[in-house]
């Protein structure tokens, strides 16, 4: 059960803060948008890394320093160009308008899901380099009580923020509330590029 727990919370921890996967999320949820199918591919993405992590690559990972550097360098790449995204949206007055509900086809939904998780390298550090290095070294029946602490709580967590986005529906029928999200998440995803461009210099 302990570690359980301690899969659940360092997946939690892991995720919960805003990022480009979670934004994308969270919009989906907004306009009711093929929800349970992009949280869904979120769900199942995230457990695959995770469990690949856990079961010898985050370790390999972590001992390959020109392969770290590599990926966060995409990383950063990858974040401030999204950020870039979202404060060009905050320009023009708002990414999304609510009403629009599921129009946007389901081929679209998943494309853009897929992208924001698998070309994000960001979501490779979380799942396969940190939630793997740390399980890597449980013993077998470990590994696999921290795992299912893991996807459980990125069950929880995309479900959850794809599904409770609802509640907000109120607030972002207002345009400014829109530009304030997109704002906000543009500055968190300079701040995350920061962090992983200070982690891939300690490799240098």
């Amino acid at each position: 059960m302990s570690n359980i727990l301690y899969g659940f919370a360092t997946s939690l921890m892991l995720i919960v803060a805003i990022g480009a996967q979670n934004a994308f999320v969270l919009k989906m949820g907004l306009r009711k948008c093929h929800v349970g199918v992009v949280c869904a591919i979120c769900f199942v993405c995230d457990a695959l890394l995770m469990s690949l992590g856990v079961f010898g690559v985050g370790s390999f990972l972590a001992h390959s320093r020109a392969l770290l550097i590599a990926i966060s360098a995409l990383g950063v790449g990858f974040l401030l160009y999204y950020a870039w995204l979202n404060l060009r949206e905050a320009a023009r007055g708002g990414a999304f308008e609510v009403e629009q509900g599921a129009a946007m086809p389901i081929g679209r939904a998943v494309a853009g899901t897929l992208i924001v998780t698998l070309a994000n390298p960001h979501v490779y550090i979380d799942t396969v380099l940190i939630v793997g290095s740390i399980g890597a070294g449980l013993v077998k029946s470990a590994k696999i009580a921290f795992l299912a602490g893991s996807v459980t709580a990125s069950a929880l967590w995309f479900f959850g923020l794809g599904y409770g986005a609802r509640a907000l529906l109120p607030l972002f029928r207002r345009r400014i509330a829109w530009q304030i999200l997109d704002i906000t998440v543009a500055v968190i995803m300079i701040i995350i590029a920061i962090k992983i461009a200070l982690f891939a210099f300690s490799y240098i």
